[in-house]
């Protein structure tokens, strides 16, 4: 039987992963207790058991958010939670000091299938980037599984791939089947499906930690692949408030981002239908929910209100995305 219903903001504390093509920003900008000397990834906030997050502050301190969930129910994430199995989202913020494998991710579908996990659908937000940072972005043109092959085999993928300039503040949506990779420079935070599914088909011939070249994975690639341009991103919805402004980035059955802009104040409310997740990404504020402590939040940051948290207000000046269903 679950436990009495504890609600209050939670300050996560990350999992850091060490991939080749990490750097140092996490650790020097937001000074995140990372035991890496290079540090790709922190996942801020996850239940994925390839890197838990773990509660800070309050009752649970020290407590994995799993646990939190489980410990009191479903309840706890909302309403529309409720046709997922598991929590649905992963928060990461990651540092590129290097180009990032050619990649594709599956759909639930297949990966269900296959890989008995679910598929990833992601969404980037550029919070920094060097002077002429890019990204790859599905394909220039409409090409077919032979020339794919082919182009792999001959070295000459990168000649089809939309590479996009990018700039901070920018955002993309990379649904399960868009051929991506992240690009040299780029500070991003990516709020993603629960899964880490990845389907590599190419890596500049880079070798692994073992002194070996990356595994790819071409044929399975081939089977989840959308081998057309991407289609536009139509405008979301941006909403100017008295203190700041509101604008969606994202919208999918996994997951919405919205862009709080704030100058002075916000005021927020976290219902019965959804938890609220908060990444700041530039500046500092401080969150006041009811008689709960002030808790403040800066830079590098993510907080978790649980479903039915009520009303709250974020003081200071920063940005920050705000996930929810």
């Amino acid at each position: 039987m679950a436990e009495k219903y504890v609600c209050y903001p939670m300050k996560m504390l990350p999992a850091f992963k060490d991939y080749i093509w990490g750097g140092d920003i996490l650790s020097t900008r937001y000074h995140k207790p990372s035991p890496y000397v290079k540090t790709a990834e922190s996942w801020e906030l996850s239940c994925h058991p390839a890197g838990e997050s773990v509660i800070s502050n309050g009752t649970y301190a020290g407590k994995t958010l799993r646990y939190y969930i489980d410990t009191l129910g479903k309840q706890v994430l909302g309403t529309h939670c409720a046709q997922f199995v598991d929590f649905p989202v992963l928060i990461k913020l990651i540092d590129a000091n290097s180009n990032l494998s050619i990649q594709v991710h599956p759909d639930d579908t297949y990966a269900l299938q296959q890989e008995h996990a679910y598929g990833k659908t992601e969404m980037w937000y550029i919070v920094d980037c060097i002077p002429g940072a890019s990204i790859v972005y599905g394909f220039k043109k409409d090409i077919c599984q032979k020339e794919f092959r082919r182009r792999i085999a001959e070295n000459t993928l990168l000649d089809v791939l939309n590479v996009v300039p990018v700039n901070k503040g920018d955002a993309f949506m990379i649904r399960s089947g868009t051929i991506h990779a992240i690009g040299k420079g780029c500070l991003i935070a990516e709020i993603q499906q629960n899964s880490d599914v990845t389907y590599r088909v190419y890596d500049y011939g880079r070798l692994g930690k073992d002194g070996k070249p990356r595994q790819l994975h071409v044929e399975k690639a081939l089977q989840v692949i959308n081998l057309h341009p991407v289609q536009p991103q139509p405008e979301l919805q941006t909403i100017q408030l008295d203190g700041f402004t509101r604008k969606t980035l994202a919208a999918c059955a996994y997951f919405t981002v919205d862009l709080l802009d704030v100058k002075k104040a916000a005021a927020l409310e976290s219902t019965e239908e959804s938890f609220h997740a908060l990444t700041c990404t530039d500046g500092s504020v401080t969150l006041q929910n009811g008689t709960h402590p002030p808790l403040e939040i800066i830079a590098g940051d993510t907080v978790f209100l649980p479903a039915n948290s009520g009303a709250y207000t974020l003081k200071g000046i920063g940005n920050l995305l705000l996930t929810h269903l």
